[in-house]
């Protein structure tokens, strides 16, 4: 049998938008299910992704319209809003889960002008393609920039799939922006099929799925952050855990003997806390424990290490523990925290401790803990709210 000529497919470019479209509402649909518990970024990664399927949806169903009409006006219209709106929400999500603040008031300022720019110029067509092209590349460009600086937490390698994604996509949203404004006569109407077009949404349906797998990856990563920090946190004082402070404080102890520097253990208990659960309620007690933890860390330095070792017990490792800057250390924190649980509790919390310095050469943690606990109890048997040194004499300011 002769061979017959296999006959011309080409693909329709309307096709692949609409597979585009289902492609990314479907990513939109799945992502809440497969990223599980929400937090603030993922949210807003949620909500761009759906915003992103939004628009196409919208651009398609334009593309239905008489062109040119009310009706194209109105549906283009709203798909540059939810294109606007998607890169900022997706800028936002991307920058808190980078440790930093995620304020982005550059981007919802572009997110803001884009559509409204665009409606308002809508019967001049290359204003509108060279205005809303133009400054949907330029968010997406923020967003690279913001992506390829040092982050305040580690970041995983996720981001660089941002970087390339937004970048690929800027460049060709940046390129149709050009065409349009400034090569109007050569640059195809939206749905024509022109290599151009084609281009286009062959690098949108690619870099979606790049942006969705990053949406992913960043997401585990926090939640791998948030193990972490179950692990090594006090969920109520959001201190270090006792656990998590021992190990620390070694690590940090043996640096300070290799370097010769003098360090101590200060081991402290909250004074008649249990008259303060009994007489005022759990929640009153939990609200000092929180308190005392907040002081501790605003009274500590940068190189001290904070933690709660039990109940209402605490451990601060002086980083620069000799006699005075222990003394100073300790007026301060008293000071501090009778002014501040005064003022939020009503009533003034002490505190009884003992500090232990490291005696050097083999002289370990735990035998510093020891020593600070003795003092510890000497100075509750003594009357409370009062810190003593290992030789049980009250600790003075030089």
């Amino acid at each position: 049998m002769r061979n017959l000529p296999e006959p011309d497919m080409p693909i329709d470019l309307r096709t692949l938008l609409i597979a585009l479209a289902i492609n990314l509402l479907t990513m939109a649909v799945s992502l809440p299910l497969v990223m599980g518990r929400i937090s603030a970024p993922a949210r807003r990664a949620q909500e761009g992704a759906a915003l992103q399927a939004a628009g196409w949806v919208f651009i398609l169903v334009s593309g239905l319209m008489e062109r040119g009409g009310a009706a194209d006006r109105l549906f283009s219209t709203l798909a540059m809003v939810a294109f606007a709106l998607s890169v900022a929400l997706l800028a936002t999500a991307f920058e808190l889960w980078s440790g930093r603040a995620g304020r982005v008031r550059a981007q919802w300022l572009l997110a803001l002008a884009m559509p409204l720019g665009y409606t308002i110029g809508f019967a001049h067509y290359p204003f509108r393609v060279g205005w809303a092209n133009g400054l949907l590349g330029a968010q997406m460009l923020l967003v690279v920039a913001t992506m390829a600086r040092a982050a305040p937490q580690p970041v995983g390698r996720w981001r660089w799939l941002v970087v390339l994604s937004l970048s690929l996509h800027a460049a060709v949203t940046l390129a149709r922006g050009v065409l349009g404004a400034f090569f109007t006569e050569s640059y195809p109407r939206f749905l024509s099929p022109h290599p151009v077009n084609y281009t286009a949404a062959v690098v949108a349906l690619v870099t979606s799925m790049l942006t969705v797998l990053g949406i992913l990856l960043a997401h585990r990563d926090e939640a791998a952050r948030a193990l972490e920090r179950l692990a090594t946190v006090d969920g109520l004082t959001d201190v270090l855990n006792r656990r998590a402070w021992l190990e620390r404080a070694r690590t940090l102890l043996d640096a300070g003997r290799r370097r010769g520097v003098p360090m101590a253990v200060l081991m402290f208990d909250i004074d008649r806390f249990k008259q303060i659960n009994d007489t005022l309620g759990h929640d009153a007690g939990d609200r000092a424990l929180c308190l005392v933890a907040q002081q501790l860390g605003a009274a500590a330095g940068a190189a001290d290490l904070v933690g709660r070792y039990g109940g209402e017990e605490f451990c601060v490792l002086l980083a620069e523990g000799d006699d005075a800057n222990a003394a100073r250390f300790d007026a301060r924190l008293r000071e501090r925290l009778a002014a501040a649980s005064q003022a939020e509790l009503g009533f003034v919390i002490g505190y009884s401790a003992g500090v232990s310095r490291c005696r050097g050469g083999p002289d370990s943690l735990d035998a510093m803990l020891r020593r600070a606990d003795a003092a510890l109890y000497r100075a509750k048997d003594a009357g409370r709210d009062r810190t003593l040194d290992t030789g049980f004499g009250v600790l003075q300011v030089a």
